[in-house]
């Protein structure tokens, strides 16, 4: 199925990347939340620490507000990172990886022109990173190593903030963007 094409009644179809020439890490998702979905933005809901995180990695630098999304967009960008969802498409009930259904794999082989500094690609938890052997070798970057970030999701409540962050900041050094 073309990415421009309408998914049949009941699938759901999920976001376009956000990369550019200077992508050097690629932090990749299972599948939008409903939020994110009806927003049409990564990381919609406001008790999701994704956004936290990254203004908590960056601090000499203000992230837009969420009512200027396409800004926050150039800021990502701007730090060197890209944004992207395992699942191009699937059948899901809520916002639960564990609802995931009938899952179509994004087309990975078409990012690696996109993004010719890419250095690292890093899973926002679990679901996204059981595919992480297919992402690399899509992309034909075999030699990265698979770094399984813990979910920035609030239903990943078994890590506190500053766990999760740790472990981010972890993952940004070792792409030499801190």
């Amino acid at each position: 199925m073309s990415r421009q094409s309408k998914p049949p009644a009941g699938r759901l179809q999920g976001l376009l990347p956000i990369v550019g020439p200077g992508t050097r890490v690629l932090i990749l998702g299972s599948f939008p939340s409903v939020m994110s979905l009806q927003l049409q933005q990564y990381y919609a809901h406001p008790q999701n620490h994704f956004w936290k995180i990254l203004q908590a990695l960056w601090p000499q630098h203000a992230l837009p507000g969420r009512e200027q999304y396409p800004q926050r967009c150039a800021w990502v960008l701007a730090r060197g990172l890209g944004i992207w969802d395992v699942y191009a498409s699937c059948e899901r009930e809520g916002s639960l990886d564990s609802a995931i259904r009938n899952a179509e794999v994004n087309d990975f082989a078409g990012l690696k022109a996109k993004c010719p500094q890419l250095k690292l690609i890093v899973h926002n938890g679990g679901e996204s990173f059981r595919h992480a052997k297919l992402v690399r070798a899509s992309l034909g970057v075999e030699l990265f190593p698979l770094v399984k970030l813990p979910s920035t999701s609030p239903a990943n409540a078994s890590w506190s903030f500053e766990r999760k962050l740790l472990a981010w900041r972890e993952a940004v050094v070792q792409a030499g963007l801190l």
